[in-house]
């Protein structure tokens, strides 16, 4: 049975980053004394003030945060906006490229296969001192009995590419909720931060058929299909037409709709047509009632407000797609990817990375499918260099025991998506819940952590499974991206703890 991970809502980080590429200059944050000084990746580092201000800092954060909007947090939005290649957001296949990275943050990480694979004999670890340094911190730790049979762990650092430590980091594991950091990576790397899911409605040549298409876009909700009624029925009335045969289609995926776990509050069938996540509470994240029919909900709903704008539908509406030579007549498109991105993995939402994953396979030529979304993020990731030896993504959400990743692949996509020469991938970072403040990471760090703020994380939790995978800043002030798997653990607040405890320990370090 898989346990409940509950969510809650993001935020947004409005600190202002003018002259270098925003995780570049966050991977040389640190908050060790009273004085700031600046270095770049050139041997020059920020160090910042102290824990204290850290925490005054992350609770500004908090306070100012704001909606998903483009995939990039506000900071990042702005310091693009500044740069003469950009004008802002833009959405859609003209937008204009993304930023270069600045001169002083050149790409310096090798490619991830060798940086994390155990048996790369050219693998690039730390220098003795540092890896000798982590061991003395982590492996105790990683020994504690919360943390079951089987404990793997990796730290990369994500200026260098170094890898500065590992256990087990080649070792497949069940990652669970984890193994939406790959589906989101895949997903951005395929489609794009811009990209929008269409929710369109198609008229028959003489308009007394249309049709409700679905894109795959869960996060639909009532206030769009009334904007798709308000269209369609000002186009019908053009037309003269006052009664129609509604049907809807939901042929874009295909494969069952019913995830391996069957009926379950963490899931609704997997639909390409579905409002507010198959949702019957009017919640918005976490576990909740599902329908067991979200398609033919969405398509009523539809039918009551057409109903409402003067057209009336002859019947109850049916499955079926659109006449041949149908036009459109109106349109609906979602957030961008990356809003979709951010919001799966800071509530870890599992109805959002299944449609991830299927959006990938259709950009990808794969059937929007199980096995079509396994075959398109594998392909997505082999094309980033990453080591996948012993990798099944058997689904995107990680509610399936099949899946398999190492924790060298996990922190090999975190620090994938802290390269310069991949902004596209940035959203999976700023998605990440914020210890002590967001998301799954919410209520598991307190105040008096001296992680609090400074860790950004995936929480993986299945029965008998624990994982944690995000990035820290550590005392030096370089940004590490890190991943822990456990199995066979037994309690799950006592495995959260001790993973925790492993993050807070990188935090700690040399403060």
């Amino acid at each position: 049975m898989c346990a409940r991970e509950r969510g809650w809502s993001t935020v947004d980080e409005p600190v202002k980053r003018p002259s270098v590429d925003p995780l570049r200059k966050l991977s040389r944050l640190t908050l060790p004394g009273s004085v700031i000084r600046l270095k770049g990746l050139n041997d020059r580092q920020f160090t910042a003030v102290s824990a204290g201000l850290g925490l005054a800092l992350a609770a500004g954060v908090v306070l100012a945060a704001g909606p998903w909007d483009s995939g990039q947090r506000k900071a990042e939005q702005d310091w693009a906006a500044a740069r003469s290649r950009t004008g802002g957001v833009h959405h859609g296949a003209d937008a204009p490229p993304g930023p270069k990275p600045a001169p002083s943050a050149p790409a310096v990480l090798a490619p991830l296969s060798s940086v994390v694979d155990n048996a790369a004999p050219d693998a690039r670890d730390a220098p003795d001192g540092a890896a000798a340094a982590l061991r003395a911190t982590l492996g105790p730790l990683l020994k504690a009995p919360a943390l079951g049979a089987v404990r793997t762990a990796v730290v990369i650092d994500t200026a260098t590419g170094e890898r500065l430590y590992g256990q087990g980091a080649g070792t497949p594991m069940t990652p669970a909720s984890t193994i939406k950091i790959a589906t989101a990576v895949a997903a951005l790397s395929a489609l794009g931060p811009d990209y929008r899911i269409a929710t369109t409605v198609q008229a028959s040549p003489d308009s007394r058929t249309v049709t409700l298409v679905g894109g795959g876009d869960p996060t639909l909700d009532k206030a769009a299909l009334r904007a798709l009624a308000t269209d369609t029925a000002r186009a019908l009335k053009g037309k003269g037409v006052k009664t129609v045969r509604l049907t809807y289609d939901t042929s874009r995926y295909s494969g069952p709709a019913r995830h391996p776990i069957g009926p379950n509050e963490n899931i609704a069938p997997v639909s390409a047509l579905m409002t507010d996540e198959g949702r019957l509470d009017k919640s918005t994240s976490g576990p909740a009632p599902r329908s067991a029919d979200p398609a033919g909900d969405a398509a009523r709903t539809f039918a009551e407000l057409l109903d409402g704008t003067g057209i009336t539908t002859r019947s109850a509406p049916a499955h079926g797609r659109p006449a041949a030579k149908s036009r459109p007549v109106a349109r609906h498109l979602s957030v961008p990817l990356s809003a979709l991105v951010e919001r799966a993995l800071t509530n870890s939402d599992n109805d959002i990375a299944e449609a991830l994953a299927r959006q990938t396979a259709l950009a990808t030529g794969e059937p929007a499918d199980f096995n079509g979304g396994r075959r398109a993020v594998t392909a997505q990731l082999k094309k980033l260099h990453l080591p996948l030896k012993g990798a099944d993504f058997a689904d995107g959400s990680g509610l399936n025991r099949k899946d398999r990743v190492t924790a060298g692949l996990l922190a090999g996509l975190l620090a994938r998506a802290a390269d310069p020469d991949h902004p596209e991938l940035r959203p999976v970072l700023t998605g990440l819940p914020v210890a002590g403040f967001s998301g799954t990471l919410s209520g598991r760090y307190t105040e008096k952590s001296a992680g609090t703020g400074l860790i950004r994380a995936k929480t993986g939790t299945l029965t008998g499974v624990n994982s944690l995978a995000g990035t820290v800043v550590d005392g030096q002030g370089r940004l590490l991206a890190f991943a822990f798997l456990a199995s066979g653990t037994t309690s799950p607040s006592a495995a959260q703890s001790s993973l925790d405890a492993l993050a807070t320990s990188l935090a700690a370090r040399n403060r």
